[in-house]
């Protein structure tokens, strides 16, 4: 099962404060949400997704794909949404889960075929963060295979602990899931990267309207 936690958007991406007003940082955010649900849809033969979520936007939006909706109403963070749907997913027999987070809009069907055709039948498959810190993927199988630990340093410590398990980890390179925004040079980036998401065409309409002076000069 893919399982995709998403928090509460109406206080999102905290860190780009500097450069977006509240308003402005739920509208990227909702975009990039679209973007990585729009993936997953394209992705032919896909299996099962819930979104991990109690914000409006984001059970509405699942719903218009018909993917499950597993509610979080305590809304704890990622770390606690993911540990309480992967006990739900256990529960269930599922026998393997694929974490996506909800701000990687450059993702690619092409991608999560490489991340499933990589995947050894017991194990691990991670995929960091551009710059090596994050982890913007995460597949397990059997489904709770070790515990997932989000945060701006979580890929050495998921490696250490799947390493750990005695099972295969693959780790794997992929440019567009690499791609997350959590600060002002994630927006440069996503600006100036190929592509036309949803995320992309709002910060280019943005940026011809001058409204991120400080992106490129900002770095929080």
């Amino acid at each position: 099962m893919i399982l995709v936690p998403v928090k509460d958007l109406a206080q999102a991406k905290q860190r780009l404060a500097a450069v977006l007003d509240q308003s402005a940082r739920t509208e990227l955010a909702q975009a990039m949400l679209h973007d990585v649900l729009a993936a997953l849809a394209g992705w032919r033969g896909h299996p099962a997704v819930a979104i991990v979520t109690s914000d409006s936007f984001a059970v509405e939006l699942a719903r218009k794909y018909n993917f499950e909706v597993i509610p979080d109403p305590v809304n704890p963070g990622e770390t606690g949404a993911i540990e309480m749907a992967t006990a739900i997913c256990v529960a269930r027999g599922v026998e393997s889960t694929l974490v996506i987070p909800a701000d990687i809009p450059l993702i690619e069907a092409s991608e999560l075929d490489a991340i499933i055709e990589n995947a050894p039948a017991e194990g691990s498959v991670l995929v960091p963060a551009a710059d090596g810190r994050g982890t913007n993927a995460a597949f397990r199988r059997p489904a709770d295979l070790f515990p997932l630990r989000f945060g701006n340093d979580s890929f050495k410590p998921h490696h250490a602990v799947a390493q750990a398990t005695g099972k295969p980890c693959v780790v794997l390179q992929l440019p567009g899931i690499a791609v997350d925004v959590d600060n002002s040079s994630d927006l440069q980036a996503l600006i100036s990267l190929p592509g036309e998401t949803r995320a992309q065409r709002l910060m280019r309409k943005w940026t011809l309207a001058d409204r991120l002076p400080a992106i490129g000069s900002t770095d929080l």
